[in-house]
């Protein structure tokens, strides 16, 4: 599974962003998909996780109320809406595939992204 970010840039406190994650291979569906960030000199920490079927979605704290995680089995692709955006939501954001465990854990997740960056400016 090969998954290519995008949708980030730089964006004014208060506004929005909506990052994409496309997937390719066949099982897109049947996978839980998950959202990370890192900020410099960070660890990679939990954003929002998906379930296969889309039914249930997971949230850190920081972004509860703010962000919303849906996916688009038809089309492979998972997406985070990014509302109200401050500066500490500042970081590369990954999208992450098929957790053996956990959702909420990075070392649980098979597949990764390279990353699409996100500033958000003061």
């Amino acid at each position: 599974v090969q998954l290519v970010e995008s949708g980030g840039g730089l964006v004014q406190a208060g506004g929005f962003l909506r990052l994409s994650c496309a997937a390719s291979g066949r099982t897109f569906s049947s996978y839980a998909m998950g959202w990370f960030r890192q900020a410099p000199g960070k660890e990679r920490e939990f954003v929002a996780a998906i379930s296969w079927s889309g039914g249930s979605t997971y949230y850190a704290d920081s972004v509860k109320g703010r962000f919303t995680i849906s996916r688009d089995n038809a089309k492979n692709t998972v997406y985070l809406q990014m509302n109200s955006l401050k500066p500490e939501d500042t970081a590369v954001y990954y999208c992450a595939a098929d957790p053996s465990g956990s959702y909420y854990v990075p070392y649980e997740y098979e597949y990764w992204g390279q990353g699409t960056q996100v500033t958000v400016s003061s």
